[in-house]
């Protein structure tokens, strides 16, 4: 690995970073300006700001012939995104579930990861599903500006007072306009410098491209809803925290995989291995949220610790699975029969223990 490498990786990094971050400031305040309640913001302008990184990473990938980091980098960054980003953020302080979510948000995104595996099994996801995919985000965005919209009267005005008061003038537009196309264009040029150096960094020791996509790029994409998450948390944005991190998931899917799909020479290739392993985390991950929110409306700290304690197993079973170690067999094995079994009665017993709760206040 050469000083060349290490500075383009720590370069497109920290452009990603300042870019994303740029994006949503800039974003956040013109949707802000408009009137856009904290929840749709979070699910929204936050989440598709934050995510742009892995947009950026998954066109450069495809055009560079490497569909693995495409995939790989989308549903890597889902589990990501609940596993070590919610985890982190809860376990910092239980995070608040807006009922939207529940109803809504967390149900589309279980929905759309069976649709991703469903997409897959013939090897490729190709134009057709890419446009159906891209569609469907058109479909839900309509839905989500059109609900806004009837938010109570009470809301609308206290929202529109704060403008007033704010007496926001062409200079803050033109400020905040600057700063979304500042943070595309290091975004770009971010993503094209960390997708090179992942690439060299993946054939210099000997790992597939999709483990890389899976942990290295994912992670590195992700930093932005690490920080937006984190930050919005202790300043008690909880609706952001949570709304970030769902939407940004329903966003890599049907946004990413899908203009990737779109504008490809070719097909994206899905490997045998997230076929069988990637994306059914992914499918797992995504609705072991609705248990979690639905208990009493709140990921608490222990929720929290619980899914962080499994990235670091998903996290271990990557490096297991990677370098082909012996151990892979037994730490299979205690998965399987003890830990996975062992969360699910826990989650059962909770989520039942929630709903009578509920139902014996009505």
């Amino acid at each position: 690995m050469t000083l060349i490498t290490i500075l383009g990786l720590a370069g497109g990094l920290a452009l990603l970073i300042i870019g994303a971050e740029a994006l949503v400031k800039g974003a956040s305040k013109i949707a802000s300006a408009l009137g856009i309640s904290s929840v749709v913001i979070g699910l929204t302008v936050v989440a598709f700001g934050t995510s742009s990184p892995e947009l950026a990473v998954c066109l450069q990938s495809v055009f560079k012939g490497q569909p693995d980091i495409a995939l790989g980098n989308a549903v890597g960054s889902n589990i990501l995104n609940i596993l070590f980003i919610l985890g982190i953020a809860s376990m910092i302080t239980p995070l608040v579930v807006a009922p939207q979510l529940i109803k809504l948000d967390v149900p589309l995104m279980i929905f759309v990861s069976f649709l991703l595996f469903l997409f897959g099994l013939n090897g490729s996801i190709g134009l057709f599903e890419g446009v159906i995919l891209f569609v469907g985000l058109t479909v839900y965005l309509t839905y989500l500006i059109t609900h806004s919209r009837k938010e109570s009267k009470k809301f609308r005005e206290l929202r529109k007072s704060e403008i007033d008061n704010k007496q926001r003038g062409i200079k803050d537009w033109f400020i905040d306009i600057g700063l979304v196309v500042a943070g595309l264009i290091m975004l770009v040029i971010g993503s094209d410098l960390l997708l090179d150096a992942a690439i060299t960094i993946a054939r210099a020791f000997g790992v597939s491209e999709l483990i890389i996509g899976l942990t290295i790029i994912a992670a590195g994409t992700s930093l932005p809803e690490v920080f937006t998450s984190v930050v919005a948390s202790l300043r008690g944005e909880k609706d952001i925290a949570v709304g970030n991190l769902v939407g940004s998931n329903i966003f890599n899917i049907m946004a990413i995989i899908g203009l990737t799909s779109i504008f490809s020479p070719n097909e994206i290739r899905v490997s045998p291995d997230a076929l069988n392993f990637d994306i059914p985390i992914m499918i797992g991950v995504a609705i072991i949220c609705f248990p979690i929110f639905y208990t009493g409306n709140i990921v608490s700290r222990w929720e929290g610790a619980l899914l962080f304690f499994y990235y670091l197993v998903y996290t271990a079973f990557l490096i297991l699975r990677a370098t082909n170690n012996k151990m892979l067999a037994s730490f299979d094995t205690i998965i399987l029969t003890f830990i996975l079994p062992l969360t699910v009665l826990t989650l059962l017993v909770v989520s039942y223990k929630s709903f009578r709760k509920q139902h014996k206040g009505l």
